[in-house]
């Protein structure tokens, strides 16, 4: 069995090339353009490592993690055009570069490129891995519409979060190990334990995310303390914390959130602390890792050979505070 890093050094070989013809270069250039700002790849990995823990890797999940590569940065793409977002990575977006209407066409392109590759895989596969692509990529830009509809809501619930951050976030690694399991020839529901434990890992990652935007160390983690909250963003903290704090607290908290004083950060940080935010975070990020490994441990292959997938897990979920 092979580790993330090897996985990953394997496939940035085999990724690493022109995705996209040469004319007219003005569109195809600013689809390659942001493949080559580089990216963690770690969906199409997960492909693979989930063809691994069933069988050697096939021809197949290469061409599949490709194109989950192609899709993710398809979405980066949209994503930057609609959050208005200068840069992606700390070097200009693509519509910054390029133009709003170019960038538009360049993720058109790149999604359309998507099906060149899933086309290549062998008939055994295809209709359920294309059936499962498909489910996701709609399931993705559902996500992405109820993050932007959230901006504009007074109240988000725990469960609509939740449900947004399902969607935009965990189902992509989830349907990244499926695939390459239904690709390694798992059974139908050691398919489905695995896409559960990537749906579960993916929620605590976003849990963690959230946390450390308000309790990280900004030297170790390369982050401004409190972006989110300046950016009234409705977090899985903020939207507990509204839930949780006395009538004086959350009203200081709804007044916060609609002005902002240099000391806005700090103020909510303290409210954040008086309500335990930070000891729930941790405990939330918690209890989603332990669901993600109970599903690992329920999928009927030798522990040896999850052994990779349990490393990536507590690589992406190392942080204890």
């Amino acid at each position: 069995m092979q580790s993330f890093e090897q996985l990953l050094q394997q496939f940035e070989k085999s990724f690493n090339k022109r995705h996209f013809p040469s004319e007219p270069a003005s569109l195809y250039d600013s689809s390659q353009y942001i493949l080559g700002i580089g990216g963690k790849r770690v969906r199409p990995v997960m492909c693979l490592m989930g063809n691994e823990l069933f069988d050697d890797i096939q021809s197949d999940a290469w061409d599949v993690g490709t194109a989950i590569e192609l899709f993710h940065n398809f979405s980066l793409i949209h994503d930057d055009i609609m959050d208005a977002a200068p840069l992606r990575r700390g070097v200009p977006t693509v519509h910054a570069n390029f133009g709003t209407n170019t960038a538009i066409l360049a993720g058109d392109v790149m999604l359309i490129m998507c099906y060149e590759y899933l086309n290549k895989v062998q008939a055994t596969h295809k209709g359920k891995i294309i059936a499962l692509f498909n489910k996701t990529a709609l399931e993705v830009s559902e996500g992405q519409q109820l993050d932007m509809d959230f901006e504009r809501r007074a109240h988000v619930s725990f469960s609509d979060y939740e449900k947004m951050i399902e969607l935009k976030t965990s189902v992509l690694l989830a349907a990244s190990l499926k695939m390459g399991a239904i690709i390694g020839g798992a059974s139908a529901g050691n398919a489905s334990h695995l896409y559960e434990f990537g749906r579960n890992l993916g929620i605590a990652f976003q849990v963690q995310d959230d946390y450390l935007d308000a309790f990280g160390d900004p030297e170790r983690f390369g982050k401004q303390v409190g972006g989110d909250i300046l950016a009234n963003k409705k977090t899985f903290l903020m939207i507990h914390a509204l839930e949780h704090a006395s009538g004086a607290e959350k009203d200081l908290l709804l007044s916060l959130m609609q002005t902002n004083p240099s000391d806005k950060v700090e103020k909510v940080l303290n409210i954040f602390r008086n309500v335990g935010v930070n000891e729930w975070a941790l405990k939330l990020k918690k209890e989603y890792l332990e669901k993600a490994f109970e599903h690992l441990e329920a999928i009927a292959v030798s522990s040896n050979r999850k052994a990779p997938l349990e490393q990536l897990a507590h690589f992406l979920i190392q942080r204890d505070h």
